[in-house]
C-alpha cells in the first residue's frame, strides 16, 4: 500500500498553487495529485517522493492534512484493463471509496490508485495476478 497525503483546503482562487508552492519550496516531487471540490472546501490527494517532509511542510503552512493508505495497481495500457480490475473487485463485494488514474514514469504505464476499507483487498488483487506497487520511482 502507498501513503497518500490528504490535504483539506479552502476552495479559492490560487488554492492549488499555494499547495504546490509549499511543496516546491520543500523540494517535494509530486507523483500523483487529485483535487476534489465542494462549495467552500475540498480535499487534495497527493502521492509524493517524501511524504513525511510534505506533511510537515504543509502543516507548517497551516493546512490540515493526514496520511491515508491507498492501493496502487500497475495497469497495461490497453482497453478494458481497468474494467477487469473493477470487475474482480465488484465480484468480491469490495467497496471503493474513491479512485483516480496516475502514471508511473519509470515503467511508462498507467496506475490506478484507490482507497478501500477492506483489508483483504491487497491480498485478493495479488492472488488475481495484479501488480501492486508500493512506491513511484524517480
Amino acid at each position: 500500500m502507498l501513503n497518500q497525503v490528504s490535504v483539506f483546503a479552502e476552495n479559492q482562487e490560487g488554492g492549488l498553487y499555494k499547495i504546490t508552492s509549499v511543496l516546491a519550496k520543500a523540494n517535494i516531487n509530486i507523483y500523483t495529485m487529485l483535487a476534489n471540490d465542494s462549495a467552500e472546501f475540498g480535499i487534495v490527494r497527493l502521492i509524493v517522493n517524501d511524504g513525511d517532509k510534505a506533511l510537515e511542510a504543509l502543516k507548517e503552512a497551516g493546512y490540515q492534512c493526514r496520511w491515508d493508505k491507498v492501493i496502487a495497481v500497475m495497469m497495461e495500457d490497453v482497453p478494458g484493463y481497468l474494467d477487469g480490475i473493477l470487475k474482480a473487485i465488484h465480484e468480491a463485494n469490495i467497496n471503493i471509496n474513491y479512485l483516480y488514474i496516475s502514471f508511473d514514469r519509470e515503467a511508462n504505464k498507467p496506475v490506478v490508485v484507490f482507497k478501500t476499507e477492506e483489508p483483504e483487498t491487497v491480498t485478493f488483487l495479488m492472488g488475481k495476478g495484479y501488480n501492486l506497487i508500493e512506491n513511484f520511482e524517480e
